[in-house]
């Protein structure tokens, strides 16, 4: 006898939208994730960002195979009527299920190896540099190591965030906590949290946290009127709109100082009253950064090798953090959360790749191939540029931006954009500033 099968529009879909009641739909079976938010290892933000959807392409880009295992006993006995397939999402998720085969998802570990003997290198140059030498200019260049080494760890952080790239789960989440929290003073659940809304929601204006800098920076005036996490800064309020005005001018040198507000927005959420996995490891590791860092500045010889080594700290981290603008702010901005069926289409529009010789992927960690990091965020970087032209031929296949620039003019192109939002800004007469949506996709060719 066949098997009677229940079926629910897509509009029955959408109803299911609200914590304690989410729904969604992969190759058209329907789940019931409401009580998985507390055991998701991305945390509950994406389960509520895509409740109501079909969320196929965002599921097949996350997860490894071993993930289907989870989803049979959610599986609520209902099928998506009338469900299809785009034919961009066909082929894309024919070319994830290719790389599949070819086995460019296995990180076979020899590059974190040598990721990791290259940083330690770093920082034992760096403190050697401090403590055993004399002079401002060798504490710079010591500070300079520091920074790199710094920057060195954000890359790593990145990738162990994204794969399993340690032999154990145990083994990944200890070299985490080892780099981020112990030696650079952040948090792993803070920037795991953050960056999988930035992941899932790209350039959403009023939910991708990547694009909330108020009352800083603004990539377009409907920033003045949107917010992320519950914060929402009043534009009206005058010292805001100043900073905004200026905003093409102040870029770089708040970038080079960027690696403060990371410290406290850090501690803020750490000391927050939001549910933080392993807050105690967390703070602890945090602690052991404060410690050792306030002893390497207390013993080295002079106030003025302090500054310089501090100096040349924050020079090498804020070229990181103008790094991590790049590929966004000039790209096309959208409002509301994101749709589950336009999965490839959204990765292309909103991500710009920097072109650089392959001797110079170290220095930018996989950042000038974001779109394909974006639309395959479980490859691993080394594979980045081997998958570039398959990637390239399907956007061309489709029709779809594949858009990459040096870094001068990603610079460039960046500049532009904060400087078009910061005109508006100054707009006095207009105190409550229209659109700039279509002028943020359309004014930076």
């Amino acid at each position: 006898m066949a098997e009677f099968k229940k079926y629910i529009t897509l509009e029955d879909l959408k109803s299911h939208n609200k914590p304690g009641d989410l729904w969604v739909s992969i190759h058209g079976k329907v789940y019931d994730i409401s009580d998985w938010g507390k055991q998701h290892p991305g945390g509950s933000l994406p389960l509520l960002s895509h409740a109501g959807q079909d969320i196929t392409d965002t599921f097949a880009a996350y997860h490894p195979d071993a993930a289907w295992k989870y989803t049979d006993k959610l599986f609520n006995g209902h099928y998506l009527k009338d469900y299809s397939v785009s034919k961009a999402s066909k082929d894309y998720r024919n070319l994830l299920s290719q790389f599949s085969k070819m086995g460019l998802f296995e990180e076979k570990g020899h590059n974190a190896f040598i990721s990791l003997n290259f940083m330690v290198i770093l920082f034992v140059a760096s403190i050697f540099g401090a403590l055993r030498c004399s002079g401002t200019w060798i504490h710079f260049l010591s500070g300079t190591l520091m920074g790199v080494f710094s920057t060195q760890c954000g890359w790593v952080i990145h990738d162990s965030g994204h794969y399993q790239m340690m032999p154990t789960k145990w083994l990944n989440r200890f070299v985490q906590m080892l780099i981020m929290n112990c030696l650079n003073g952040g948090s792993i659940v803070w920037w795991k949290g953050h960056h999988n809304a930035h992941h899932i929601n790209v350039n959403s204006l009023d939910f991708d946290p990547d694009l909330q800098h108020m009352p800083f920076f603004a990539v377009s005036r409907k920033l003045f009127e949107y917010y992320f996490d519950e914060r929402k800064m009043n534009f009206k309020n005058p010292i805001t709109r100043f900073l905004l005005s200026y905003q093409h001018w102040t870029f770089y040198p708040l970038m080079f100082i960027g690696r403060i507000n990371s410290w406290a927005q850090n501690f803020i959420f750490l000391f927050s009253k939001r549910t933080v996995p392993n807050r105690a490891q967390e703070i602890l590791g945090i602690i052991v950064f404060w410690i050792w860092s306030s002893l390497l500045m207390y013993f080295m010889p002079s106030r003025g090798e302090r500054a310089m080594f501090a100096i040349g700290y924050f020079v090498a981290t804020g070229i990181q953090n103008v790094q991590f603008c790049l590929n966004h702010f000039s790209s096309s901005v959208s409002v509301g959360p994101p749709l589950g069926n336009d999965w490839f289409e959204r990765q292309t529009r909103a991500t710009l790749n920097i072109t650089c010789p392959s001797w110079m992927d170290w220095f930018h960690g996989g950042l000038q191939f974001q779109i394909e990091h974006h639309l395959f965020p479980r490859m691993p970087r080394r594979q980045l540029r081997k998958i570039s032209p398959f990637v390239m031929e399907l956007c061309k296949k489709h029709d779809l931006s594949y858009n990459t620039v040096s870094f001068l003019n990603a610079n460039a192109l960046t500049i532009r954009t904060l400087r078009c939002a910061a005109l508006e800004a100054r707009d006095l007469t207009n105190p409550n500033p229209k659109n700039l949506v279509w002028e943020a996709i359309n004014t930076h060719g």
